[in-house]
């Protein structure tokens, strides 16, 4: 039950187009292009050199997510790179539910070396792209030296998977993890209006809002979106010009391929037995919001023993005051001087 005590916490998770916004630092802005990886074509941000860093993103979100992290990272001296990733954003989105397993998606970071002529990588991941990486690294031991994983901690391969879990203790309310296993239903609801569900995802722990509209906690009483009140305003680390550019890739790109990474728990479950007892013995740095729900309120130290088994290489867990999920997009600076000085440990 480890993983599904994990993921339980998981709680919410080639130019610019017209009218998108600048990055933070408009004379340092990353080139985006297209790559070949594993099959399928791929968007990437891309700026500086030396070793190459890859920002996996989580949902629903995009390569944007990292705007204030790659124009720091690649000053620092590396080589970084954000993709869009399956599904997302302009890179490719296949038609199957079976082509968003974890093999593919890790597969597609691994492409992205090889696309690139880089042997090797250190890993960031947010939110899914969290469970992404952590895979990565168990999957592709070779490939990927290091790892800074946010908000998703990993405790192990559970007994179960993690939707059988919740479908034995949740039975017929209504959590977003069995809503996504539905066919069809969550795409629909969220295609149907980007910026409501957007603009109710990407608040802060304090954001005021409207009163939901279901309270009602089973399934039948309706979907997500009204179930989470309105934002009265947006976040002080989130412009309108910002909220604008996800609603676009979304509008254009759908919910479908972001969806289908959660359809595919229980493949995933099923295809890994190898990873009963395996470990991530490469250096891992830990970070999340303090008030992230992805944690539930755990400290530092509980975090850190929950992993300390599956996970001998961590190095620390970092956890930030007054701060909720969107971690890298709410507290950048303090994000950005974390993952470099654990960038510089790696040097030592």
């Amino acid at each position: 039950m480890r993983l599904l005590a994990s993921v339980l916490m998981f709680a919410c998770s080639i130019a610019f187009a017209a009218g998108t916004p600048t990055m933070p630092h408009p004379s340092a802005q990353p080139a985006l292009r297209f790559i070949e990886s594993n099959g399928i074509r791929m968007r990437i941000a891309e700026m500086g050199s030396g070793p190459l860093v890859i920002f996996v993103h989580g949902w629903p979100e995009s390569w944007y997510s990292w705007r204030h992290q790659l124009p720091a990272i690649a000053a620092a001296g590396y080589r970084v790179v954000a993709p869009d990733m399956r599904g997302y954003g302009q890179t490719d989105k296949p038609a199957a539910v079976e082509d968003y397993d974890i093999q593919h998606v890790t597969g597609d970071l691994v492409g992205i070396l090889d696309a690139l002529g880089e042997k090797q990588a250190i890993l960031v991941g947010h939110d899914w792209g969290a469970i992404v990486t952590w895979h990565a690294m168990l999957l592709h031991p070779d490939r990927f030296t290091a790892l800074v994983a946010m908000s998703v901690p990993y405790n192990g391969r559970g007994a179960v998977s993690l939707v059988e879990g919740l479908r034995r203790s949740l039975g017929d309310n209504f959590f977003y993890i069995l809503y996504f296993q539905e066919p069809g239903a969550a795409e629909q609801e969220f295609d149907a209006d980007p910026r409501g569900i957007l603009s109710r995802l990407y608040l802060s722990p304090g954001s005021p809002r409207e009163a939901p509209q279901i309270t009602d906690p089973k399934r039948a009483a309706g979907g997500w979106i009204p179930r989470l009140g309105a934002p009265k305003g947006l976040p002080s680390w989130l412009t309108q010009a910002d909220l604008d550019y996800y609603v676009n890739e979304f509008t254009a790109a759908g919910f479908r391929g972001g969806i289908n990474y959660y359809r595919n728990f229980q493949r995933n479950w099923d295809i890994t037995p190898q990873l009963a007892n395996a470990k991530v013995t490469q250096p891992v740095l830990f970070l999340a919001g303090e008030k992230d729900t992805v944690i539930r309120g755990a400290s530092a130290e509980a975090l850190t023993n929950g992993m300390k088994n599956a996970v001998p290489g961590l190095t620390k867990v970092m956890l930030m005051p007054d701060t909720g999920h969107w971690i890298q997009q709410e507290r950048p600076e303090e994000t950005n001087a974390a993952i470099l000085a654990f960038l510089a440990s790696l040097k030592k």
